[in-house]
């Protein structure tokens, strides 16, 4: 059976590094918030060029403090709305309402799956203060256009990277990492003052082996409150200046990320080479295959392909001894969580949840599996 995600091929190469970290940080007898969680801070803001990087438990607390943080500086409050993908992952949609926001749905473009800034600005009323855009899948969203809009409205633009680290664009000769991934000047990046949440949950494009995760920023202000809300609102030791939460990246898991960071492009590389094979090489009029402009915008966190009948090609390529995973089943409308919403109709969202089908996709796949993978589909 081909897996569709082997973390323990993955992670097999750190093994004896993974090892000698454990017995530094137990020998350190410091488990949070110490050098290693320090070290990684700085590496991965360095990586996404930006000035701030806070670790926290996981991706999901990485949105709610970015929205938390924003109302302690008086810039969100109780009840503002949010315009969200109508197709993201759930977990997009509960922060903002953890978070005592509300989401606004909005649907996504048939072919990068990624929210149709065109719709965004009918969903845009008086108490709409901020727009989550997700990069789903690994593939960048349309940002200078939603960064546009934010700047017409007046509107907070916050970021889900949770698939796409290391996901770039390119303008002017210049190029840029995530959180910033716009197409515009150095001098504008460096006023760019939103916030991203990234998440190393292990099938992550950098993953630890437990829960964690990460929000990047240029924002001082915003970073100075992050820092405390991690750590229940403490910015002095038992001296509590906000009503925090208790979210910090632990120091295990920030020394395997920082073992697996010079790794990340050369991974997402890999990665790409694998999807210009399956578009390239994949020739089935039973199977949409995903949009890609062939640039660094794409680190291919999956490979969905869209088919009418998924059921039967799931099975036949079980059958074949490929592993598939279906993301998402379940539209966020539909969910028994949202009754509510349950009557709402969102068709370009429906047609995604319904028909997508991700593939086999990671840096450790062989050129024979993927051979495999390939002539199993084209024989569909």
């Amino acid at each position: 059976m081909i897996p569709f995600l082997d973390l323990k091929k993955i992670n097999q190469p750190y093994e004896t590094a993974f090892q000698e970290k454990l017995k530094m940080v137990l020998g350190n007898g410091w488990y949070i918030l110490g050098k290693e969680l320090e070290t990684f801070e700085k590496a991965f803001a360095e990586y996404n060029q930006t000035k701030y990087c806070i670790g926290v438990g996981n991706g999901f607390d990485a949105l709610v403090l970015i929205f938390k943080g924003y109302t302690e500086l008086g810039k969100l409050q109780k009840g503002d709305e949010v315009i969200v993908p109508a197709n993201t992952y759930i977990a997009s949609i509960l922060a903002i309402m953890q978070a005592e926001l509300v989401p606004v749905l909005v649907e996504p473009k048939l072919e990068t799956y990624n929210i149709n800034p065109v719709l965004i600005q009918e969903k845009i009323t008086l108490k709409t203060k901020a727009i989550l855009a997700v990069h789903l899948y690994g593939q960048l969203s349309e940002m200078e256009k939603i960064n546009e809009i934010a700047n017409q409205n007046n509107l907070i633009v916050v970021e889900d990277a949770a698939q796409s680290h290391g996901a770039v664009t390119n303008s002017n000769n210049l190029k840029f990492q995530i959180p910033n991934a716009t197409d515009v000047t150095l001098r504008e990046v460096e006023e760019n003052l939103g916030a991203v949440a990234f998440s190393f949950y292990p099938g992550k494009n950098l993953g630890c082996l437990g829960d964690g995760g990460a929000i990047t920023t240029n924002d001082a202000a915003l970073a100075k409150v992050l820092f405390s809300l991690r750590n229940y609102g403490s910015e002095v030791k038992y001296h509590n200046k906000y009503v925090g939460i208790n979210s910090r990246l632990d120091e295990l898991q920030a020394s395997f990320l920082n073992l697996k960071l010079p790794n990340l492009n050369v991974d997402n590389e890999n990665r790409r080479k694998i999807a210009k094979r399956y578009l390239s090489e994949i020739k089935n009029d039973k199977i949409i295959l995903p949009f890609w402009d062939l640039s660094e915008s794409h680190v291919f966190h999956l490979f969905v392909i869209r088919t009418e009948n998924r059921e039967a090609l799931q099975q036949y390529l079980s059958q074949n001894n490929i592993q598939t995973v279906i993301h998402y089943p379940i539209p966020p409308h539909k969910q028994q969580a949202f009754v509510n919403w349950n009557n709402l109709s969102f068709p370009i969202t429906e047609k995604i949840h319904n028909e997508v089908l991700s593939l086999p996709m990671s840096p450790v796949l062989t050129e024979k599996e993927v051979d495999f993978i390939i002539k199993v589909l084209n024989k569909y």
